[in-house]
Order: structure tokens, then sequence, then C-alpha cells
């Protein structure tokens, strides 16, 4: 027979603990707990697993695997496309790991007061950053957030199709795809992806007003665009999209807003976007958080798919409280037929993202702002200079711009395996996704990069090519 252990870091692994659970529910073993699952879809094989190692082994084993990576600490990055390297201050990570913020999930608003009243400030400032009255709790990613409004707007209109376009990330719209679910399904939502010209990186407005009727739930677009590109035409699209009863959607990075104009003010009915920009370090694994914002008003409140804080007078005169708001419409209270998924797991980065915004304030935005527009543009006329290299879109863009090399006779995966062994990582490869820019790669520029830097990848990238 077997012999069954207690595992020293699970509880409830000791055998006479797990019969007593076992017994309480009326089951005999924890295979009976599965019965549900079908035969064909369980493992009826033993795992082809390595020998377990000793706690002493598995740490130098995942040193060891760890040290292959290489990062943009010891690498000079140009990479963006959905996470950025930013400066994050100090005291961010410094309030980020003090241990009343450190729990997997949240209590009572009385005992945790100081979590909510953070959470409070969180929204409460990027409101005034967007310019918008309703913020909810941050769910896991950009993606999830606009999944999330669309669903909002189907809910709202009373239609099945939304109109988006199609100059988007690529897993950004994997996320959207899986929230309008399959057309089996019966909430399906119909995408309908509008063109964007690649000679300007602008939405076709003649295909958009095709696409956009009184089946159409929203219209989602990106200010600035995946491809780096601030449309000048935004309150066109929402005056296209309102024209036919839809809902405008924009999806925005918060760190723009110091410089360009808050989604509000051309038209935007629900603004999505993500926090990483905002005091969150890059990492592997896990959300890095996506906001969603609206009017304050009855019609937006009633289907927030997230959770919202609210602010309230105490008995004591000048004390207030903070609490949950409209948690009769989550999952909490309604599981499956709620109007959400609960984002909790980066309801840690929104602690981040209030400290950062609360030490950037008004001014540090605009002044990060204009650092980021200068040392993009400047780094993008500079690549211009170079034999073999073209700025597809060469004005109007923020942080991100993207970079052709087809007349360099290289392709971008050539290039970017060429300037790693530079220390460099090259911009984010475009020429499987969007096969119309040809060989084409993103390159990022924020307030980290200075002169030198973009000298050093200037003088790389000439190299490369000539070789």
């Amino acid at each position: 027979m077997r012999d069954v252990l207690a595992h020293p870091y699970m509880a409830n692994s000791v055998p006479a603990i797990q019969r007593e659970m076992l017994d309480s529910i009326g089951v005999k073993t924890i295979e009976d707990l599965f019965v549900q699952i079908p035969k064909d879809h369980r493992i009826s094989r033993p795992l082809d697993l390595p020998p377990a190692l000793s706690e002493r082994e598995l740490r130098r084993h995942l040193i060891e695997t760890l040290s292959k990576n290489r990062t943009t600490e010891d690498n000079l990055s140009f990479l963006g496309a959905g996470i950025w390297q930013h400066h994050v201050p100090a005291a961010v990570d410094e309030i980020v790991r003090r241990n009343e913020w450190l729990t997997s999930i949240y209590g009572e608003p009385s005992s945790d007061h100081g979590l909510y009243q953070a959470w409070f400030e969180f929204c409460s400032q990027l409101g005034e950053l967007l310019d918008l009255d309703l913020v909810g709790m941050p769910v896991r990613s950009w993606g999830t957030a606009a999944g999330h409004a669309l669903r909002m707007a189907a809910r709202l209109t009373g239609r099945n199709e939304v109109a988006i376009v199609r100059a988007i990330d690529p897993e950004r719209l994997s996320i959207i795809r899986n929230y309008c679910e399959p057309p089996e399904m019966a909430n399906h939502i119909a995408i309908r992806l509008v063109n964007y010209d690649p000679a300007t990186g602008l939405i076709d407005l003649g295909d958009l007003r095709v696409a956009v009727g009184e089946q159409t739930a929203a219209v989602y677009f990106e200010v600035p665009c995946y491809l780096g590109v601030i449309d000048h035409q935004a309150a066109e699209i929402a005056a296209i999209a309102r024209a036919a009863g839809a809902e405008t959607i924009v999806g925005v990075d918060p760190i723009s807003l110091g410089v360009l104009s808050a989604p509000s003010a051309y038209g935007a009915d629900i603004v999505v976007g993500t926090i990483q920009p905002l005091g969150v370090h890059l990492h592997a694994g896990g959300g890095v958080g996506g906001f969603i914002a609206t009017r304050d008003e009855p019609r937006y409140a009633g289907e927030y798919p997230t959770l919202c804080i609210s602010i309230a007078e105490t008995i004591k005169p000048g004390e207030f409280g903070f609490g949950r708001a409209m948690l009769h419409q989550s999952s909490y209270d309604q599981r499956e037929k709620g109007k959400d998924w609960i984002g909790h797991s980066v309801y840690l980065w929104s602690v981040a993202a209030t400290a950062y915004m609360a030490m950037m304030g008004p001014q540090g935005f605009a002044e990060v702002g204009e650092i980021i527009l200068q040392r993009a543009h400047h780094a993008a006329h500079r690549l211009g200079e170079l034999e073999g290299v073209r700025i597809s879109f060469p004005s109007g863009f923020f942080k991100e711009f993207v970079v052709n090399f087809d007349e360099a006779g290289k392709s971008v995966s050539e290039i970017n395996d060429a300037l790693r062994a530079e220390g460099i990582f090259g911009g984010h490869d475009l020429s499987l996704d969007f096969p119309e820019l040809g060989q084409s790669a993103l390159y990022c520029v924020t307030e980290i990069h200075t002169h030198s830097d973009i000298e050093r990848l200037a003088g790389a990238l000439q190299k490369v090519i000539s070789l």
C-alpha cells in the first residue's frame, strides 16, 4: 500500500484531517469530488515528472533557470506594445511594500479602512486625469477592461455588434473576443473590424460609416492607437457612433493625458485603458491592471462590471468612511448572473498608481508627457536618417512609432537578433500581425531613454543593417 504523507507546507494534506473533511461532506475519496468531470477529460496515466527536489535543490534550480533571462535592467530596451518601461519612483515601491497592503483579498470597510481610502483616492485621482466622475476598481488588464466596456454597451443599447478599429494589439483583441463570446453562446456579440489607412495609421472613416448602423452597440478605438498614432479624427469618430445610437468607447494610455486631451473632451462615453504606466514595474505573468471610467449617470452606474468605492460622512463631524458601492450587481451578490469578473488580483497595483499619481500631480504629468513626446520624436527622426530605415508615420504619435526596414533587405527578426548581441532589445515585430506594413517594428521611447541611449540604438542599427 502506498504511504500517504503530509506535505510540509499544506496543512490539509495530513491524512487524518483529509479523512475528517471527506466524512463531513459525505464522500469516501478525493476522487469522488471530481466525478462530474467526464472520464475522458481526466488523465489516467502517471505524469512524466522529474524526480522531486529538496527545497535547497529546488532553489538552486530556479536560480540557474532565472539566470538565463535577459532583462531590461541589463539591456537597453525599446520594447513596448502593451507593457512599457517607465520610471517608478522609489517612494512608490516603498509604499507598495508596506505590510498593510499585502493581503490576498480585502476585508470589510471597518477593518480595512486605510485600504478602502487608498482605493477611493485611486478612483478619484484617475477620474481627475480622465475628466470623468465614475471610475471603478481596476480589472486584470486593458483588454479585460475593453471587453467589459463592450458588454456594458451591449446591455445599454440592447444591440449585439461592435465596431473595432483593426489597428489594435492582437493580444487585446483576443481578450475582447473572449468577452464577446463565441457565436454559439446566447450572449454573443459580433465584432466588426474597421480598416485603418496603412499610409497614415488613421481610422478609415469611410469604412467606419459603412460598418456602423442600427445594429452597432459601440465603436471602440484608441488614442494613441496600438501603432502609436494620435488620431485627430477622434471627435468625428464619436459623432459617427452617436448618430447611429451607439456608445463611444475609447482606450487610452493615461500617461499621455498630461499632453493630450481627455477622451471625454471629444465625445467618449466609456473610457478604458491600462494603469501599468502609473508606477507598475515590468514583470512576467499576472495582470497589470486595466480601468473603466464613465460619467456618473445612473444608466452607466447600473451596468458597472467592477467594484466601486464610495465615501460617506460618519457620525463624527469632519470624519469620512469608505465602502463598497453597488455590490448588489456584482458576482458577489448575483454569482454567475453578475455583471462582472472581479479583478482583485491587481488591486495592489491601484495602491502603486495612487502613490504615483499623487506624487506626479498635474504638472508632473504634463512634464513627463512633454519629455516622452520630445524624446520619441527625436528618436524617430534620428532613426529615419539611417540608410534603409523609414518611419512609417513620422508625425502625430506618442511614445511608440513604427519603423520600416524593407529597404534594408533584412527582416525584423534578423535585426532584433543582431541587436540583442549588442545588448539592445529592438522594437516589437509587426510583420506577422500587420503584413501590410512590411518588415516593420514598433519602437517605444519613454522618459527613461536618454540622448545617449538613442544614439547607441542608432549606431547599433547602422552597424546591423550594413552587415
